[in-house]
């Protein structure tokens, strides 16, 4: 089942946010998150806020779903005020957007257009699963104004798809991506994960080869993660299956950037690639760089001037509190400077671009030297005054950042 909400100070109902987190609203970059919580299966390796029709219960359907979102985005602009705050990105994301019919994931773009504004470059991006879409939705999604859109293909071997229990046959996603081209849309990612159980290198490989020859300008790459709750969890726990191993994790890491690098893709952040400066998901480095974002959907969790909110988990609470006029905000945060900075920190540097050396604490600078020592930090742009990470850094990224946060 879903995680659970983490913790925090409660949250007012009419949603009001602090004055500090009101300040420089509107010259931070200003993006909308749309979680559509819906899916027809549960994968096994999932615990995101989402729900089958048999989970779902009394109090939410999808049919009313994207009325309710709306009303969420009519409170976001009470919410934010009259700040002029056009909108650079929007990304639905889920469970299965496509769930939905286009025409309402169109009219949920249309009310953020129409209270907020979208910016006339604005990046508009739809999750799918291949089996979720046709010629015809993709055709009507990008005549209601999405231009982006990610398709979970995770693997060509249809073994690995049965241990992750996704339904869709191995070639359909290259066939969607196809499809997507052919409806117009500009931008297309592809989402794998790697170093599932009973997965080889040779899987892996073909994986990475198919997604490369369907066509998408854009792929992400994810070590699977085993959370706890889920069936894959009980699998492992049971002995029916092996826990992945971080080892073999990193080869296929490498497989990965070696594949994707001959392709012509270039990494811009440690699980992300793409075919051009313009094909980076603008969305993901909105969050990546400290921007402002207002996430609308149940369990959604939402970042503005350093404060953090967090909606209720289930869609019928988050419906009941909308039809009530509250905010359907669970609780709240109020990140502090050290905060702040540590996560600066933790998200700038997984990023190509780096993290200026000006801004390391004094007592991590042993760190930095013992990282640059050790080649897990590119010498050319540390001598510029940044910190980016080398290959076999981006394999060891998270641990450097645990060094560096003294």
């Amino acid at each position: 089942m879903p995680s659970i909400l983490p913790d925090g100070d409660p949250a007012p109902a009419s949603g009001e946010l602090p004055d500090s987190a009101l300040q420089g609203l509107g010259e931070r970059p200003f993006g909308f998150y749309v979680h559509v919580p819906f899916c027809l299966t549960r994968c096994g390796y999932c615990d995101f806020n989402t729900y089958t029709a048999a989970e779902l219960g009394p109090g939410a359907s999808q049919r009313d779903y994207a009325d309710t979102v709306i009303e969420e985005i009519r409170l976001a602009r009470r919410v934010l005020g009259e700040t002029d705050l056009p909108v650079e990105t929007v990304f639905f994301g889920g469970g299965t957007p496509t769930l939905l019919p286009p025409e309402d994931l169109a009219r949920i773009l249309a009310a953020i257009g129409s209270e907020f504004g979208l910016r006339p470059d604005a990046e508009v991006t739809t999750e799918a699963n291949p089996e979720s879409v046709d010629p015809s939705s993709l055709e009507k999604l990008r005549h209601g104004g999405f231009n982006r859109v990610s398709f979970g293909m995770q693997s060509v071997r249809e073994h690995v798809l049965q241990v992750l229990d996704r339904r869709h046959t191995p070639g359909r996603a290259a066939a969607a991506v196809r499809e997507a081209r052919e409806a117009g849309f500009e931008h297309v990612n592809l989402d794998l994960i790697y170093s599932t159980p009973g997965e080889s290198d040779d899987d892996w490989r073909a994986s990475l080869s198919a997604a490369i020859e369907a066509g998408p300008d854009h792929v992400s790459a994810y070590s699977l993660i085993v959370e706890e709750g889920t069936r894959l969890a009980a699998r492992i726990r049971r002995g029916e299956l092996p826990m992945p191993d971080d080892d073999v994790a990193a080869d296929r890491y490498l497989i990965a950037d070696e594949l994707l690098s001959q392709a012509g893709f270039e990494w811009y952040e440690v699980s992300n690639w793409a075919a051009s400066q313009d094909a980076r998901c603008r969305h993901n480095l909105l969050y990546w760089t400290g921007g402002d974002w207002w996430a609308a959907g149940p369990g959604a969790h939402s970042h503005v001037g350093g404060t953090r909110w967090w909606n209720v988990k289930h869609p019928a609470a988050y419906a009941q509190r909308l039809a009530a006029g509250t905010s359907p905000a669970h609780a709240r945060e109020v990140l502090g400077p050290d905060d702040r900075a540590a996560e600066r920190l933790m998200l700038e540097l997984r990023l190509s671009s780096g993290y200026p050396l000006a801004e390391v604490a004094p007592a991590a600078r042993p760190a930095v030297a013992s990282a640059l020592a050790r080649g897990l930090l590119e010498p050319e742009p540390f001598k510029a005054g940044r910190m980016v990470l080398t290959l076999q850094g981006r394999l060891l990224a998270d641990a450097l950042v645990r060094d560096l946060l003294v």
